[in-house]
């Protein structure tokens, strides 16, 4: 699961921005907003360049069960 959607918002860009940027079709990177599909570890590292965040920023923290 990612952080995305809620960076995106926060920053007030749109997807099809990132998409440009990226030199990613729409419908890619909607599937990145929405977690219906994660991107690879290197195309996260890009989209935090992007939007000028830590890659830490983009991800949900799991909680472990102890």
């Amino acid at each position: 699961m990612n952080r995305i959607k809620e960076v995106l918002e926060e920053k007030g860009i749109k997807q099809t921005w990132l998409a440009e940027r990226l030199g990613k079709s729409y419908n890619v990177v909607n599937g990145y907003v929405q977690n219906r599909q994660q991107p690879r570890l290197e195309v996260l590292y890009e989209i935090a360049e992007i939007l000028n965040v830590e890659v830490k920023d983009l991800l949900i923290e799991r909680k472990e069960n102890k």
